[in-house]
């Protein structure tokens, strides 16, 4: 390897300067917010481009966020729901979809409430935001790792070819994502940054993820792959109705990313969880009983609960997994149907979850989100401790963050009033 050249990016020669490292959806909305104040900003990121995990994201349809009442939509974020109200609230739902029309992407509501781009996807929007974002005079340096603060607190980043490179801004934003999808940036290589510094951050762990089953043979060889649809889930005091789908050693899918946290707990403190699945949420266990009470004939009894009681056969081969035969009366039948357990022995890995649990505590922040122990340096998204079901809540949470801390460095600089109003993600570009 060459020897690294040291070099130390100039001042700008007016505005305040701040470094935004990490340009995922919450670095770049905080650029944004910052660039119509009148900042000079600079986004760091260690890969070529930038909101690649938005982009992946944007694959199946972006999902914005959700339009369901803010009392249930704040309450998905349960114990972050505190810290994270008041910056929801200054960027709510409705804010995040006004921005994303302002860009020239109108959203709609799905069937489930959640919101989308009308496009469906994350490129057309990304390149409007690129476009907003050099029109406000945003620098973007790229393939610049950060790797700390030097001996005089200066920042530290190893650039292109091996480059020493440092900065000194007035402030900086730390967006650097968690721990999940690292090919895409996001590699949690922040943790001993931050906790060599003394900052509190809590165990990195997989959320929205997939669960380990112990399958037999019969669903691995027949059923990896398959869905189950329309289904119930069940565990602790917790229920959701949705879809999942069943994968060579486990299970994963909508339905099981809502319940993510209370089976990864139970997890780590039991080793297992049972959870219990509905195979027929729609009929009560009375209608179930009498649909089977129906004589068989000569049907087989595969043949029969695909009739009767309108299984799949997946559904059916899941009767059949527990160590036990089944039940050969209505009742126990249908109760079975209506409560099938499925021990989950372990989460998939963090780098295949779809967000990450864990980081910086709230209490390492202030209410703008600057750290205690560090002033002049604040943080947003994954890079704090929540997490949120799919759904929407995992970018709106992110955007809210992205914003707050970026307002909370316009407060610490000093910004004045007017320019705080000015910095509305939603208003209308300066020239």
């Amino acid at each position: 390897m060459p020897s690294a050249s040291a070099h130390r990016i100039p001042p700008h020669p007016s505005a305040p300067r701040v470094a935004v490292i990490g340009g995922g959806p919450a670095g770049l909305i905080a650029a944004e917010t910052l660039g119509r104040a009148g900042i000079a900003v600079t986004v760091y990121d260690h890969m070529p481009s930038v909101g690649r995990k938005l982009l992946m994201a944007g694959r199946g349809g972006l999902n914005l966020t959700h339009s369901e009442d803010f009392a249930p939509f704040i309450g998905r974020y349960a114990a972050a729901e505190p810290p994270l109200r008041p910056l929801i609230e200054a960027f709510s739902p409705q804010d995040l979809r006004a921005w994303s029309q302002d860009l020239g992407q109108d959203t709609f509501v799905g069937s489930s409430g959640r919101v989308f781009p009308k496009a469906f996807k994350a490129s057309p929007l990304l390149r409007a935001w690129l476009r907003r974002l050099e029109g406000l005079g945003v620098r973007f340096a790229l393939r610049h790792r950060w790797t700390g603060w030097d001996a005089d607190g200066l920042l530290r980043f190893s650039g292109p070819g091996g480059a020493s490179i440092t900065d000194s801004p007035d402030a900086t934003l730390l967006a650097l994502g968690g721990a999940s999808w690292p090919r895409l940036g996001s590699d949690g290589g922040w943790v001993s940054l931050l906790a060599g510094r003394g900052v509190e951050v809590n165990p990195l762990r997989p959320s929205n993820m997939g669960f380990l089953v112990g399958w037999s043979d019969t669903i691995r060889s027949r059923f990896e792959g398959e869905p189950l649809k329309r289904i119930a889930l069940s565990f602790e005091t917790f229920h959701v109705r949705g879809e999942a789908i069943v994968t060579a050693n486990g299970i994963e899918g909508g339905a099981l990313y809502a319940l993510s946290a209370p089976l990864r707990e139970a997890i780590a403190r039991d080793g297992r969880a049972v959870l219990r699945i509905d195979l027929r949420p729609d009929l009560t266990v009375e209608s179930l009983v009498n649909r089977l009470k129906s004589p068989r004939k000569s049907q087989s009894l595969s043949t029969f609960l695909r009739k009767a009681a309108g299984l799949s056969p997946l559904g059916i081969a899941l009767l059949r997994e527990g160590p036990a035969a089944l039940p050969t009366d209505p009742d126990g039948l249908a109760s079975l149907v209506k409560s099938v357990p499925l021990t989950l022995t372990g989460t998939q890995p963090l780098d295949r979850a779809i967000s990450t649990a864990g980081g910086v505590a709230f209490s390492q922040v202030d209410e703008h989100l600057m750290l205690r122990g560090l002033p002049g340096v604040f943080l947003a998204g994954e890079m704090l401790d929540w997490e949120a079901p799919t759904g929407g809540y995992l970018l709106q949470a992110t955007f809210a963050t992205g914003i707050g801390a970026a307002r909370g460095i316009l407060r610490y600089l000093r910004i004045p009033d007017a320019a705080l109003t000015e910095s509305r993600p939603s208003a209308t570009p300066h020239p």
